[in-house]
């Protein structure tokens, strides 16, 4: 595959199809060429256009998303916008300095505790509540030490979008 690409650039086209770039690569060799076509992209301005179902290939190289569903575009944006689209939750992880009860706070859903109750994980919609709202809620009530924000899975997303369970 990396002498595919490689030939692929010999050339430097403007446009560079790719169709499973990392399959059956291993895990360093596929961050490498993540990281080569990034800068082939940088350098050169060349536009790449994959055809993959590698989510971390997704996530890394690719700006813009489009998502074709039995021959029909059915997204045309980026990834942010296919993740407020399908309105998954996103998730706030907050650390706190002593264990704490379960955190119950308007604009989101406690789900989870962890460290017998000094990190907890609420979830919320972003259509209905920011980070920063859910974060004020919980700093009302107790001390937050660190946090986290967690989005959606990209796999979760298009699982979403597809109407998969």
């Amino acid at each position: 595959m990396r002498g595919e690409v490689a030939a692929a650039l010999v050339h430097r086209p403007r446009l560079l199809v790719l169709d499973e770039p990392t399959i059956g690569l291993d895990m360093i060799s596929k961050e490498r060429l993540r990281h080569f076509l990034l800068a082939e992209r940088a350098e050169f301005g060349t536009t790449l256009l994959l055809t993959t179902h590698d989510m971390g290939d997704i996530e890394r190289l690719c700006e813009r998303v489009l998502v074709v569903d039995r021959g029909r575009l059915v997204f045309n944006g980026t990834l942010p916008s296919l993740a407020a689209r399908v309105a998954l939750q996103r998730v706030l992880v907050v650390d706190l300095p002593e264990p704490t009860a379960n955190l119950r706070v308007p604009t989101a859903t406690h789900i989870g505790s962890e460290l017998n109750g000094q990190r907890q994980r609420l979830a919320f919609s972003p259509q209905q509540a920011t980070a920063a709202e859910v974060l004020a809620q919980v700093s009302a009530m107790a001390e937050v030490v660190d946090l986290t924000l967690e989005e959606p899975a990209i796999e979760d997303i298009v699982r979403t979008l597809y109407g998969a369970p």
